[in-house]
């Protein structure tokens, strides 16, 4: 078979392990055609919600006879194993030529024949996803012909823009080939493959497909995947819908805060007037430059909004210190933590973040950053 792998990206990297204790895990391979007596084996613990690169291991295998073997910690999650051939001398690691296979605890896998061609043994998992691997085969072929034109080029000087356009073609076979592996999850609902290339797709695919899964999948030994997913799923919809309702023109979610004389506060008892909800903390920098800027416009407007400073990550000491410091007259509240959190609320993803409610109580802008652009819409819309 033509180059069976495991293809690993970074949403494959939620995969979790089923098995119930800590287990080792083999891997023996014979290799042809490697130039180098030495090859270099890159493993880690695919972990969630992202691999921990810091737990990278890197170990260097003598081929002897053209043969290796590597055995991974006792765990019990699975882990990735990339072969790649050591370069000679000065020369850079080839990534394209490599051999990507995952190893779930207490595997005993083989890997057998060249770089370029070669096939994994020991697991009926890996047969599955092998026979799957072949109805985009040629689109992988298309891409590393095209990669491989690239890396020419590179080498005889070509200019950068000529190399880059090669990209192009490669994101087109790679939509393609996307949406070949949806068509075959679709007729194999019942495969754990389909699960595993689920981890490889966009949202919305795994949002149609997950759930259509089968029983048998969801609950088999892959459940913990299953799982993850679909917990991952639910928190990336609670946040398109968070960001749905602090966008502009929404309602503006109202919120209670004590004040710097420790009083209760709400957004809702400043309606009937322009309020700016000012996002910042006494560690951030621009936050602290844009004071000077903020109090010019809140002298200039102050008949006609009210600015509310909340001050997010800071101890109740240093906030006060702060407020105190840099002499600023409006209203201020502190953030709270778990359900006070109003930075979490309102999607809070910078400092410092303005947002402009409205007299009704609608959003009416949100500025990221000591940006200009927010004393403009002030100007226009005072003006």
């Amino acid at each position: 078979m033509k180059r069976t792998f495991i293809a690993m990206t970074a949403s494959a990297a939620l995969l979790c392990a089923c098995q119930s204790g800590p287990q080792k895990a083999i891997l023996n391979g014979t290799l042809t055609g490697v130039e180098n007596d030495t090859i270099l084996a890159v493993s880690y613990p695919v972990t969630f919600p992202l691999t921990q690169f810091g737990n990278v291991r890197q170990d260097t295998l003598p081929l002897k006879d053209g043969k290796f073997s590597i055995q991974t910690g006792a765990d019990s999650i699975p882990t990735m194993v990339s072969i790649l051939p050591k370069p000679s001398g000065n020369e850079m690691v080839n990534m394209r030529e490599h051999i990507d296979i995952l190893l779930f605890p207490g595997d005993k896998v083989g890997v057998n024949g060249s770089m370029q061609d070669y096939q994994v043994t020991g697991s009926d998992f890996y047969t599955a996803y092998s026979e799957a691997l072949q109805n985009w085969e040629p689109l992988e072929q298309q891409i590393d012909s095209i990669t491989n034109i690239a890396i020419r080029m590179q080498k005889d000087g070509v200019p950068m823009d000529s190399i880059i356009r090669m990209g192009r073609p490669i994101a087109d076979i790679t939509e393609r080939m996307q949406v070949m592996k949806a068509d075959w999850i679709r007729q194999h609902l019942d495969s754990e493959v389909s699960l595993y290339l689920l981890t490889q797709m966009g949202f919305e695919l795994v949002q149609e497909l997950l759930p259509q899964v089968s029983e048998e999948v969801k609950t088999g030994r892959m459940s913990t995947l299953y799982n993850t997913m679909d917990m991952l799923l639910k928190q990336v919809q609670t946040q398109m819908d968070a960001k749905k309702a602090v966008s502009e023109g929404a309602m503006a979610p109202d919120f209670t805060l004590k004040d710097i004389h420790g009083n209760d506060l709400s957004l809702s008892s400043l309606r009937g007037k322009y309020v700016v909800l000012d996002f910042w903390g006494s560690w951030c920098g621009w936050c602290i430059k844009g004071f000077p800027e903020m109090k010019k416009y809140y002298s200039k407007y102050k008949g006609k909004m009210e600015i509310l400073g909340i001050d997010c990550r800071d101890t109740e000491e240093k906030w006060k210190a702060a407020v105190e410091e840099h002499k600023l007259p409006w209203l201020h509240v502190r953030n709270g933590e778990g359900d006070s959190d109003i930075s979490t609320l309102y999607l809070i993803e910078g400092y410092p973040t303005k947002i402009v409610v409205d007299p009704e109580g609608k959003i009416a802008k949100v500025v990221v950053g000591e940006d200009p652009a927010f004393y403009t819409f002030l100007d226009g819309l005072f003006k």
